[in-house]
Parts: structure tokens; sequence; C-alpha cells
């Protein structure tokens, strides 16, 4: 009996020193510098390297003659380079000073490749933009509203974006922010972008107002909720669906809640979940800024935006 490889990053043979996304049914683009993810325990990617890792003269090892002739060649440099140290080192005229060598060596130029080339004179990378969020994995961008930041690392481990400010979480010893948008590969079966938007709403609702993922008991949790919007919309290039909810805490004002659902536009195009928690009663808050943000998704790429748009997004 076989298993399927689930989804993960492994690591990459034709590219040491980085790993590559697999969808669950074939390698993507995506690559990242190795280590930054574990694999599951007791899963692996496809035996066969991908094609363009195989030369078509490597044995069944892969890469055996290639590394038989690298050897070979390194140890002829070595040879030569010895020999040409020890004409320099010892010989002499016939008046026992040292003879002046005949040959003179130099370094060898850098190689520069024509990717090399294209990399070094290519304008930044886009998730080097601070108004652009970058999720590599899903294929899209996010504008990143003024005010707002990109955290390097949070507990959920997923693209974010938040306001800069934290605050005292009402009932609970934690950290908050009165606005917070992050992205995620859905992980279920389904497929449908109103199915998966309606269950994922219920989630997105008990992260930001019920509790954390240690058990505390955020803003005295959520005691009702209202459905404010539920709608098909289109969402970079693709059709998706948005579930828009009001929550009401038991301490603190409460707030509200978002789930957009669309499928990618990458690898076996799963589909992309985009969830949103903003405090209610902040100013800089108003729900027109969830719509903005979601107009502002963008396909990773996109030429029309350098990737998406940001610049000019503000409450």
């Amino acid at each position: 009996m076989s298993y399927a490889t689930p989804p993960g990053w492994y690591p990459d043979t034709g590219a040491p020193g980085t790993e590559r996304w697999w969808d669950g049914t074939a390698w993507t683009a995506h690559t990242r510098p190795l280590a930054a993810a574990p694999a599951p325990e007791g899963f692996g990617p496809p035996s066969l390297p991908l094609p363009h890792q195989r030369d078509p003269h490597d044995g069944p090892g892969g890469g055996g003659s290639r590394t038989k002739v690298l050897a070979i060649t390194l140890s002829g440099v070595l040879v030569l380079g010895a020999a040409v140290t020890g004409a320099i080192l010892l010989g002499r005229d016939d008046s026992g000073t040292p003879a002046a060598p005949t040959t003179t060596t130099s370094a060898p130029a850098p190689v520069t490749s024509p990717t090399d080339t294209a990399t070094n004179s290519a304008e930044p990378e886009p998730d080097a933009d601070p108004t652009v969020l970058v999720d590599q994995l899903n294929g899209v961008t996010l504008p990143v509203p003024e005010g707002w930041e990109k955290p390097e690392s949070t507990t959920e481990d997923v693209p974010t974006i938040r306001t800069e400010q934290s605050y005292d979480c009402p009932g609970a010893a934690s950290f908050c922010y009165h606005g917070t948008v992050t992205t995620h590969t859905a992980r279920s079966a389904e497929t449908d972008p109103r199915a998966l938007a309606e269950a994922d709403i219920v989630t997105a609702a008990d992260k930001a107002y019920e509790e954390d993922s240690i058990g505390r008991r955020l803003h005295g949790g959520i005691t009702s909720h209202k459905v404010l919007r539920a709608q098909e919309l289109s969402v970079a290039g693709r059709t998706g669906y948005l579930v828009r909810w009001q929550v009401t805490t038991g301490k603190g004002p409460g707030g509200y809640v978002q789930s957009v659902v669309f499928p990618s536009s990458v690898g076996a195009e799963i589909p992309v979940i985009v969830r949103f928690a903003f405090d209610a009663g902040v100013d800089d808050l108003p729900l027109s800024l969830m719509d903005t943000i979601t107009k502002g998704i963008r396909p990773l790429g996109d030429s029309a935006t350098s990737g998406g748009v940001g610049a000019s997004v503000g409450p």
C-alpha cells in the first residue's frame, strides 16, 4: 500500500541550500532557504528528483558520473598546483640562486551567469517593499495599510499584517492588536469557496475574540454574533466568497471578523483563505478598510502593480 506525500517544503536536490514546495500532486515553482521548517515526520518528497535535476548520463544513484569527473578534475588541479609550487621553490640556476619563475598565475575571474546578472540588475523583490505583504506559497500579495506592519514572526507562523501598536487584551494576560489580517492555505478536502468561507468565519472569530492558542479567554469570550455580509466576489482575478461577522464579547467593545476564500492562481489552485479581525470602536479601522485590502489582493507577479498595491492604502 502506498500513501500520497502531503503538501510541504522538501529539500531541492537541484538547488543545494533551498527547499521547494510540493503541493501534494506536483512540484511548484516556490522555493525558500533550507531548514525554514522540517518536513512532517514519516513523510518525504517523491523518491525521483525534479526532471531538470537529472543528467541523462547519471547512473541510478544520480550524479555518480559527474561526481567522478569532478573528483578527477580536482585531483589534476591539485597535482598541477603542487608541481608549479615545487618548481618555484626548488628550482635554482647554476649560481645556486633561486631561478625566477617562468610563468605567472592569477586567480580566475569570477564567472557571472546570465541569471546572476539579471538578479543583480533587477528591481528589489516585492517582499522587500514595506507596503506589500507577499505570500509566496499561495501566490498572492496584499497591500499593507499606512500605520501597519509586517511582523517577522507570529504565533501562527503565517503571512501577517497588523496594526503597529499592541495593547493588553481584555480578560487575559496577553497582547492584542486592534487590526490583523492573515493568509492561509485551505487544508480540508472542500474546494468550494462559499462552503470554506462559511466554515472558516467561525475559526476567524474564535482565534480573534474567543481564546488564544494556549487557552486564555480573550475579550471575555464571544457572547453573540451578527452576519453583516455573505456574498460572491472576484479576488485576484478569481471567483471567491466573503463572509463578515460582527461579534459581541464579554469584555471590551467586540469587533468584526471576515473570511475571504478564493482559488490560488498557482500549483494545484488550492483555495486561499484571508482572515480579517478589526476591533470595534477604533477610528483608524473603518469597515471600508477591509474592502480596500480585499480589492488590493493581487496574484504574485502582477505586472500592473509590481506584485501588489499598498502605498496608497489608508484607513
